[in-house]
């Protein structure tokens, strides 16, 4: 082969190579689609065994275990797209709007099915004022969802041509509940208790429906509100992160051993941390102000 040969080649391999790297985050988020996806399909079918005449709890149960379960995975696949397309620099314009359309299904639809079929929309009489609250409310949930994502697009694509007073976009803190966290919490909350609420009688299936209508409405405000929640994704990115590694296996193993308590308890501390963070920092700033502050004597 003769140098000319060689200039005419300019490292195909390598080039082919990169081409494939674009490829691997879109897979991910493929799959995150179809967990969303298995999660509406697994919700529905247990709906539909809920609504023989004579019920069948065992099958509706292991049909939501499965649609919350889905939802896991697809918490885990987006949490991976999105750090493999940083740490290879293959972030594209359509992956990031591709992301948002699979988080508005698999975090925003699938959860909000999930929550009317396994909770509510089986307890209350169809027609009734609370029917239609709670179909409200899941809908509600889903439209907050989807604002947030657009918000944070918007945010994240023109941080200096947002009008004044709007919350500046840093990598530590996301603005608002990330939609991914508020549906894991649902379903992590199903994954801990995946029979149907109305397996538990009239009077108990009202108040644990009552208090499920509280929750996802609680989220649908979270997510568009402009309190700050961390990120984290700045954990793990650094050379020396050995024991970050270490952790994330054994919370991995804490998983599958013991999934229907772990899941939950990371969800709910997430949660609670930027809640507590939010209203730390509000008593810190008064206390700091110039009212709170004794008068200098002269």
């Amino acid at each position: 082969m003769t140098a000319d040969d060689l200039e005419e080649r300019p490292n195909p391999p390598r080039r082919g190579l990169k081409k494939g790297l674009y490829i691997i985050p879109s897979m991910f988020t493929a799959a995150n689609i179809g967990m969303g996806f298995f999660s509406v399909m697994s919700s529905l079918r247990g709906f539909q065994l809920l609504g023989r005449a004579t019920p069948d709890i065992a099958g509706a149960t292991a049909h939501f275990d499965n649609a919350a379960v889905a939802i896991g995975f697809a918490l885990l696949f987006d949490m991976l797209d999105g750090r493999i397309a940083r740490l290879t620099k293959t972030t594209t314009e359509i992956g990031i709007q591709l992301d948002s359309i699979a988080d508005v299904v698999t975090f925003g639809l699938a959860p909000a099915v999930l929550a009317y079929v396994w909770g509510y929309g089986a307890t209350f009489t169809e027609g009734s004022d609370l029917h239609r609250l709670a179909w409200f409310l899941s809908f509600m949930y889903l439209i907050c969802g989807a604002f947030r994502l657009a918000r944070f697009n918007v945010q994240a694509s023109r941080p200096r041509i947002l009008a004044e007073g709007t919350p500046k976009v840093d990598k530590k803190n996301y603005v608002g509940l990330p939609i991914p966290v508020a549906g894991g919490l649902i379903a992590a909350l199903v994954h801990f208790s995946p029979a149907p609420l109305v397996y538990f009688g009239p009077d108990k299936a009202r108040l644990y429906s009552g208090l499920l209508m509280v929750l996802v409405g609680f989220l649908s405000v979270m997510m568009v509100s402009t309190w700050r929640f961390s990120s984290f994704k700045t954990v793990g990115t650094r050379v020396r992160s050995m024991r970050v590694i270490i952790l994330a296996l054994l919370v991995g193993m804490l998983i599958f051993l013991y999934s229907q308590y772990v899941l939950l308890g990371i969800v709910v501390t997430y949660i609670l941390h930027g809640l507590l963070s939010r209203m730390l920092g509000i008593f810190w700033r008064r206390s700091e102000s110039p009212e709170a502050q004794p008068a200098k004597q002269v």
